[in-house]
């Protein structure tokens, strides 16, 4: 679909009102869903546009316990904050429980919705279905090989596929050899991305290692097992912060040699750098990206903007830390931000 004809289709979003409340319902936690709730930082005065309040919903496929979504979540209601918006987050990293938290968003009848799309074909229909409604849609995170089949007005993140190629090459650098890539959420399409991004670039040997990544001592025993059994791996590399520092439990309980390295920061591990646990780490700025996407829907409806021209994404990412300049992103790392 061309540009145009995106504009014609979400226009009807300009006259949509704020709506005076919303409460979105999440999963029961028999389900495994997490239940939807609103900013603590929500109030009257928040805002510091005199803009009239609405609402906006990030929905996201956030695992329990993942700290990388804590900074998306300080970036999207930084935005929120600033631009008078109400923010009303929900996540589920199954799929179908993540496409009944976005249908309660159009019930309810939000301004716009920014959602991550780890599994896009299972999110098609209900993204359709707000879209129908006069409801901007954009995406962040998770997506970008999808967003614009989808008609989603813009997307904030990064290419997976180009920042698991720049940490292969990275890793033919520092001289790997033998390196397990290892995936915590089966069928995320960014996931896979990424490991498919290191097998392009990176000369050596890489092999998938897939893990639950909800259950942490099953993560940490599972890599275990696998350094116990092939010794020849030099580097495993994760796939967010979480995974990376019970990575180095695992690699110290196996009597491995191996070098950990990872995507994704939080200030646990920017510590870890610093003392040459991890080796290093691929950023994608998730402050960023819950910040520009809610930014971007404030400023289609009071302007008609759309970042990249609803064309092009915005990205984010990929940039390394390693112990060059870790102390600096450090700072901000305390802080939750980075």
């Amino acid at each position: 679909m061309d540009r145009s004809s995106r504009s014609r289709r979400i226009t009807p979003a300009l006259a949509v009102v704020a709506a005076a409340a919303l409460t979105l319902a999440g999963c029961s936690s028999g389900s495994g869903g997490k239940k939807s709730e609103e900013s603590a930082a929500e109030g009257a005065g928040a805002g510091k546009a005199t803009t009239p309040r609405m609402t906006v919903a990030l929905v996201t496929h956030q695992a329990p316990g993942d700290t990388f979504w804590d900074i998306v979540r300080k970036g999207a209601q930084a935005a929120a904050d600033k631009d008078n918006v109400k923010l009303v987050y929900s996540a589920d990293p199954n799929a179908g429980n993540q496409a009944n938290l976005i249908q309660n968003a159009i019930d309810q009848k939000v301004d716009g919705i920014a959602v991550t799309l780890a599994k896009p074909d299972a999110l098609k229909g209900v993204i359709a279905k707000a879209q129908q409604a006069g409801i901007p849609v954009v995406g962040l995170n998770s997506g970008l090989s999808d967003w614009k089949e989808l008609s989603l007005m813009e997307f904030f993140g990064q290419d997976e596929t180009v920042a698991g190629e720049a940490l292969g090459k990275r890793l033919d650098e520092d001289g790997a050899k033998n390196v397990v890539c290892v995936i915590q959420e089966q069928g995320n399409v960014g996931l896979t991305q990424r490991c498919d991004g290191v097998k392009k670039t990176f000369s050596g040997t890489t092999e998938v290692l897939n893990v639950n990544g909800t259950d942490m001592p099953s993560v940490k025993s599972t890599i275990t097992a696998k350094l116990k059994e092939d010794s020849a791996i030099d580097h495993v590399v994760t796939l967010g912060a979480p995974f990376a520092l019970t990575a180095v439990q695992a690699v110290d309980e196996a009597g491995s040699d191996a070098k950990v390295a990872t995507f994704d920061l939080n200030k646990q591990l920017t510590g870890a750098i610093a003392k040459g646990d991890i080796a290093f780490a691929v950023d994608q700025q998730p402050y960023l990206q819950g910040y520009l996407a809610v930014d971007g829907l404030w400023l289609y409806k009071n302007n008609g903007n759309y970042s990249g021209g609803g064309e092009q994404p915005v990205l984010t990412g990929p940039a390394f830390v390693d112990e060059s300049n870790v102390e600096a992103i450090a700072t901000f790392a305390q802080k939750g931000t980075r």
